[in-house]
């Protein structure tokens, strides 16, 4: 029950951070791993953002080994003047926060509408999150792998949920995923970062 379980690791970072204590960079690469799953459920029109998702994850789970929290990961970049740069953790962390937000986007749009075709969720979700992002060829060819999109019925059946359930699930997750989300877009925007890089 890979919905189930996605749900209940980002209740726990939820629950860090109603705690006060700033956000683990392991805990939060685990709860992470656990959407990359999803991904794989869209087939072709998500495969860019599995791959890419799914390798920034594995930094920061690395990263984990040596450096405790997000804030921290953030701070050691600012010193080192590497924020921006390709393949630092603060920039894998920003792209990582795309793929969170990008999927509970998906998860609004797919409980708000009717339907087997889950292609105008999955448009709006990449149209509001990844597109603006995206230079015309990327944003061409996941248009193009729309059409390849799996049916609601068959993502059920790939997630092992029936409709009841997994609108829990989904729910959940969206409900769980914002404070997360929020936390992060602040630890950048409150250095003076911005999050549009």
């Amino acid at each position: 029950k890979p919905l189930r379980r996605i749900a209940e690791a980002f209740d726990g970072l939820v629950a860090e951070l109603s705690a006060g204590t700033p956000l683990e960079v392991a805990s939060f690469s685990r709860a992470c791993s656990l959407v990359s799953v999803l991904f794989g459920c869209l087939g072709i029109a998500f495969k860019f953002a599995e791959m890419d998702y799914v390798a920034k994850v594995k930094d920061l789970s690395e990263a984990s080994k040596a450096i405790p929290t997000l804030q921290t990961m953030l701070e050691l970049d600012i010193e080192q003047n590497c924020m921006r740069q390709a393949g630092s953790h603060s920039r894998n962390l920003l792209r990582v926060k795309r793929g969170i937000d990008m999927v509970r986007v998906l998860f609004e749009q797919i409980l708000a509408s009717e339907g087997s075709s889950l292609k105008d969720p999955a448009s709006v979700a990449y149209a509001k999150v990844f597109a603006p992002h995206h230079g015309w060829a990327i944003r061409k060819a996941v248009a193009a792998g729309m059409y390849t999109l799996p049916t609601r019925a068959q993502l059920l059946k790939k997630l092992n949920e029936d409709e009841t359930s997994a609108k829990v699930q989904m729910q959940s997750y969206i409900t769980s995923s914002a404070p997360v989300i929020l936390y992060i877009e602040e630890l950048f925007t409150s250095r003076g970062f911005g999050i549009d890089w």
